[in-house]
C-alpha cells in the first residue's frame, strides 16, 4: 500500500510545477488560433514547439497539438477559426473558466484524435455534426451540458467521460460505439434503459460508470462481476438479477460500499504507520506553507466554477434561471428569415445552456439580460429577456416585435426573431463578435498585440500583428463609427415605409448600446422601446455624449462633465481634450478632430430646440472629412 503522503507530495508537485502550455501547430495555424482565442481573458499563445513542422500541416507525426490545461482562461471560443486548424490532432483545455456552447462544426476538424474540455463552464447540447470522424478520446467532465447526440459519427471512440455535467437522458448514439473500451457517465441525474442503450458487449470494453442517475432496467451477474458493484452506486431503480451459483437478488442499486471487518483491522495497523508518516507529512507542511495555503485557495475556486457538489447542483437552482422550467417548452421560435426552421423553446434553452450565467454576455442591456445562443447551422444569435414587454399579452408582444423587425438599416442591430414561452418574452437579435463601443474604446489594449512575443526567428512568414489597438488609435475609425450611428438615429427620426412618423430611439443612446461588426461598422441596439418613449431631441444629445466619448477617450459622462467639455470648445481649447492614443496623420486630422468635438457640442446645447437634427448632423460629419482631405490635399481653410 503507498504511504498516505504520496497524494500529498503529488499535489504539492502539480502546483509548483503545472502542466506546462504547449502549441506545436505551424504559422498559418497558429494564426486562426490566436484569432480563435481573441477574445478569451487570460490566453497567451504559447511559444512554437520543436515538433512544429516548418512548411506543413502541423507537428510532428503530420498533425498539431494545443494544450493549455489550467491556464485560468474565461471567455468564449470563436469556434470558426479554431476548426480551420486542419492539423489539429489533440487539443486540451481542461481545468478553465471557458463557457458557451460547442457547435457541432467544430467536429468537423478532419485530423482531430484526443480532446479535453474538462472541468469548465460549457454547456447546452452537445451535437457531433454528420460526418465519421477519427476522434478517439472525449473527456467533458464537470462541464453542464444538457444533453448529447450524434455518438454514432465517432465509430474510433475508446474513451468518452461525460460525469458531472447535466444530462436529462442517455447519449444518443452511445450504443453504436464498436470501440469504446471506457464510458463514465456518472453524477447527470440521467433517464435511461439499461442495458438497451449501452455497448455492453463490445470487446475491451472494460470500464463503465452510471452511479448517481435514475435508469431503470435489469443488470445481468456477468455484468456486475465484469465492471463492480461500484459501477452502479445510486444509479437509480436497476434491478439485480441473481448468479447461477448464489441465487443472490437485489431489487435495487446498491448504495455506497461500507467498510468491511477486515478493512476495519488493517485500519488499526495503519494508525500506527500513520503516526510514523504524520511526523514527515507535518515537517513537509511547514517547508511548503505557503504551497498549501495556494493548493488550497485553488482546489477552493476549482469546486466553485467545477459545480463538483452534485447534490447541490440538483437542489438548489439558481433563482435567475427557475423560469426556464417553468417555461412552455413547445413555445416555437419565430425567425423572420428563415421561417422553414422549426424549433422551439426548448432548442433555445438548450442553445443558451439554461438561459445560466455562463451564457450571459457582460454587454446585456438596460431592457434585459442578453445570452449568447448558438443554434442549429452554426446560427449564432444574441437572446434578449426583454422587460419591457414583460406585461404585455402574447398577441401584443408579437406585434411589438415584427414592428421592430421592420426597422433595417445597415446601423441598427436587426431582429431577427422572438420567442415567447410564457410571462417572459425573448427577441433574436445578430450575434456582434467585436462587442459594444465603450469595450472597444475603452478595454481592449491600443498597440499591443494580443499574443505573447512572436519573434521573427519562429516563424516562417511575416508576422500579422493583431489590428485592433491600431484601429482603436486611428481617426478615420473612430470617424466611420461617429458617422453610422448617426445615419442609424436619423433613419429612425425620418420614418420608414408603413411609418410616415419616424420614432426616437427610446433609450438613452450610450456607447454600451452601439455594438461593433467584423468592419467595424457600428449597429444601434435597444431602440425602440415598447411605446417609443423619449424625443429625437433628447438622442441629439446622447449622440453629442457618444462623439466627445469618441474624440476624447475619456470615459464616464456625467452633467459636470460634460459642461466641462463645452467650456473647452467654447473657450477655443478643444484640442487640450484629445485623446493622447489617437495616431494623427497630419495637422489637417487634428483639425478634423476639433470639427468633430464642435459636433458634440452643438448636440449638447442646453436648449432642444437650439441642437441639430440627426440628418443635420450626417452632413456636417460628412462634411467634415470631405472638406479637409478632398482633392489634392485642401485644407477646410482653403476650401471656405
Amino acid at each position: 500500500m503507498a504511504p498516505p503522503f504520496y497524494p500529498i507530495l503529488f499535489l504539492l508537485g502539480f502546483l509548483l510545477n503545472p502542466p506546462p502550455a504547449s502549441c506545436s501547430c505551424t504559422a498559418s495555424d497558429r494564426l486562426f488560433i490566436a484569432k480563435a482565442f481573441r477574445y478569451i481573458s487570460g490566453f497567451r499563445l504559447p511559444s512554437p514547439n520543436a515538433t512544429a513542422a516548418p512548411g506543413g500541416g502541423g507537428g510532428g507525426g503530420g498533425g498539431c497539438s494545443l494544450l493549455l490545461p489550467s491556464k485560468n482562461l474565461t471567455g468564449t471560443i470563436s469556434w470558426a477559426y479554431l476548426r480551420n486548424v486542419s492539423a489539429l490532432r489533440t487539443i486540451d483545455l481542461s481545468g478553465n473558466a471557458l463557457h458557451g456552447s460547442v457547435p457541432g462544426g467544430f467536429w468537423s476538424t478532419p485530423n482531430l484524435l484526443d480532446v479535453n474540455f474538462a472541468a469548465n463552464r460549457f454547456g447546452g447540447a452537445l451535437r457531433f455534426g454528420h460526418s465519421p470522424t477519427l476522434i478517439r478520446s472525449l473527456n467533458f467532465s464537470g462541464n453542464r451540458f444538457s444533453s448529447a447526440a450524434g455518438l454514432d459519427t465517432m465509430p474510433s471512440l475508446e474513451v468518452l467521460d461525460l460525469s458531472r455535467n447535466s444530462l436529462a437522458v442517455v447519449p444518443l448514439g452511445l450504443a453504436k460505439l464498436r470501440n469504446l473500451k471506457h464510458l463514465d457517465l456518472s453524477r447527470n441525474n440521467m433517464s435511461g434503459v439499461f442495458p438497451d442503450e449501452f455497448p455492453l458487449f463490445v470487446e475491451g470494453f472494460d470500464y463503465l460508470n452510471v452511479s448517481w442517475n435514475k435508469l431503470t432496467g435489469e443488470v445481468q451477474p456477468e455484468v456486475e462481476k465484469k465492471f463492480g458493484v461500484s459501477a452502479f452506486i445510486e444509479s437509480g431503480s436497476l434491478k439485480f438479477l441473481p448468479s447461477a451459483s448464489t441465487g443472490r437478488r437485489s431489487s435495487s442499486s446498491p448504495t455506497a460500499p461500507q467498510p468491511s471487518h477486515k478493512k476495519k483491522q488493517r485500519r488499526s495497523r495503519a494508525r500506527k504507520l500513520g503516526l510514523f508518516v504524520a511526523g514527515i507529512a507535518s515537517a513537509i507542511v511547514v517547508v511548503l506553507a505557503s504551497v498549501i495555503c495556494v493548493a488550497c485557495a485553488v482546489i477552493k475556486k476549482r469546486r466553485k466554477i467545477d459545480g463538483n457538489n452534485c447534490e447541490k447542483k440538483e437542489t438548489e437552482a439558481p433563482q435567475e434561471v427557475r423560469w426556464v422550467a417553468e417555461a412552455m417548452q413547445s413555445a416555437p421560435v419565430v425567425l423572420f428569415e428563415k421561417p422553414l426552421m422549426e424549433l422551439t423553446f426548448a432548442d433555445l434553452a438548450k442553445a443558451t445552456s439554461g438561459f445560466g450565467k455562463e451564457s450571459q454576455l457582460a454587454e446585456g442591456s438596460r431592457r434585459g439580460p442578453a445570452f449568447r445562443a448558438v443554434l442549429p447551422g452554426d446560427m449564432h444569435l444574441v437572446a434578449r429577456v426583454e422587460e419591457v414587454a414583460g406585461d404585455a399579452e402574447e398577441s401584443s408582444a408579437a406585434d411589438y416585435f415584427r414592428e421592430i423587425a421592420r426597422l433595417r438599416h445597415p446601423n441598427l442591430l436587426p431582429l431577427l426573431g422572438y420567442c415567447i414561452p410564457g410571462k417572459q418574452k425573448i427577441a433574436l437579435y445578430e450575434y456582434m463578435e467585436r462587442g459594444d463601443l465603450h469595450r472597444w474604446l475603452h478595454e481592449l489594449p491600443a498597440g499591443q498585440p494580443n499574443v505573447e512575443d512572436w519573434s521573427g526567428d519562429t516563424w516562417e512568414q511575416p508576422v500579422v500583428e493583431d489590428k485592433r489597438g491600431a484601429e482603436v488609435c486611428a481617426w478615420p475609425t473612430r470617424h466611420r463609427i461617429a458617422l453610422g450611428v448617426a445615419r442609424g438615429l436619423a433613419f429612425l427620426h425620418q420614418g420608414w415605409v408603413g411609418n410616415a412618423r419616424g420614432a426616437a430611439h427610446g433609450h438613452v443612446v450610450l456607447s454600451s448600446n452601439i455594438l461593433l461588426g467584423d468592419d467595424l461598422e457600428p449597429r444601434v441596439a435597444d431602440y425602440g422601446g415598447g411605446v417609443y418613449r423619449g424625443t429625437a431631441e433628447g438622442d441629439v444629445y446622447d449622440f453629442g455624449v457618444v462623439v466627445m466619448e469618441l474624440v476624447t477617450g475619456r470615459d464616464g459622462w456625467s452633467e459636470e462633465a460634460v459642461s466641462w467639455a463645452r467650456s473647452l470648445v467654447r473657450d477655443g481649447r478643444a484640442a487640450e481634450a484629445l485623446d493622447t492614443r489617437l495616431r494623427l496623420a497630419s495637422r489637417k486630422e487634428e483639425k478634423e478632430v476639433v470639427e468633430c468635438f464642435r459636433v458634440g457640442y452643438l448636440c449638447t446645447a442646453p436648449n432642444p430646440e437650439k441642437r441639430p437634427t440627426m440628418q443635420q448632423v450626417v452632413g456636417l460629419l460628412k462634411d467634415l472629412r470631405c472638406s479637409v482631405s478632398s482633392g489634392n490635399g485642401a485644407t477646410a481653410s482653403s476650401i471656405s
